[in-house]
């Protein structure tokens, strides 16, 4: 039986190394609006140039989720699919997901479909895809398969770091209000994702390295203990999320972390100099 692991942009990964025989890896692009200008969500993104643009750009910019036809054409890959999105609360990539299983097994019903609604983005869905891909490997069968990634998910935190709130209070992720007085007085302001898969800003301070120290802190509160893989994203700011990085090892030195920039989607909302980490 054929296998196919796919998720959407906002996973930022843009290739799975080590992927076990038959089984494939697929991507489904977000699109970023600015002006008459789109830019595609794939490894071929210039996320500098992206942003630049929207630097630039005095009106609106935008952000469209893949469409059901993008999820389908992947779908069509394999006989088992393993389909992971962003929350729904967040974007509209999982109802999409959804239209295309539909369509997909209407034509053909023995396909087996699962899609994981992380409920998160960033690296929660990065961390499904590689244990999805470790859970074929050890020969697990499609059901079992699905039932461990869900129970990992749910187990699961994610933590957002942001410095700047334009784009979130403009898509109306967060209040316009709290986003421009967070904005006027230069706050850090950390956020953590609520049960539906919403954010929750819990957290303010000035000064990076107080929200950092913060996040240290949820992490023991959360009672993580090292065994989980630490998946750091950084919009621009490399520097934060190695001393973060350090932080972790100097508290659960055992704990694996991986540090990635973000891509499209998470670079328009986490926006500069942004941080969001899942453990």
């Amino acid at each position: 039986m054929s296998w196919m692991i796919v998720s959407d942009t906002s996973c930022e990964i843009r290739d799975m190394e080590n992927l076990y025989p038959g089984v494939q890896f697929g991507l489904v692009p977000f699109k970023i609006r600015v002006g008459e200008r789109e830019f595609v969500d794939l490894p071929t993104l210039s996320v500098h140039q992206m942003l630049k643009a929207m630097t630039e750009y005095k009106g609106g910019s935008s952000t469209a989720c893949p469409s059901p036809e993008e999820w389908a054409e992947q779908f069509l890959k394999a006989d088992n699919v393993i389909a992971i999105t962003i929350s729904h609360n967040l974007s509209g990539s999982y109802n999409a997901a959804q239209s295309a299983r539909e369509m997909v097994l209407d034509e053909y019903p023995d396909k087996n479909i699962f899609i994981l609604d992380t409920l998160s983005c960033a690296g929660a869905l990065a961390e499904a895809a590689a244990l999805a891909n470790r859970l074929i490997g050890e020969g697990l069968n499609f059901e079992k398969v699905c039932r461990a990634l869900t129970d990992h998910n749910d187990a699961g935190h994610i933590l957002f770091a942001l410095a700047s709130f334009e784009n979130l209070a403009k898509a109306g992720r967060v209040s316009r209000v709290v986003g421009f007085i967070a904005g006027a007085l230069n706050m850090r302001v950390l956020g953590r994702r609520t049960p539906d898969g919403k954010i929750d800003f819990f957290y303010k301070t000035r000064g990076e390295t107080r929200v950092l120290a913060r996040i240290l802190e949820q992490m023991d509160q959360d009672g993580f203990d090292g065994s989980r893989t630490v998946r750091i994203s950084h919009c621009g700011n490399e520097q934060a999320a190695g001393l973060l990085e350090h932080g972790i090892h100097a508290k659960w030195p055992q704990a694996e972390v991986v540090v990635t920039p973000c891509a499209g989607l998470c670079s328009f909302y986490a926006q500069d100099q942004g941080i969001i980490l899942t453990y």
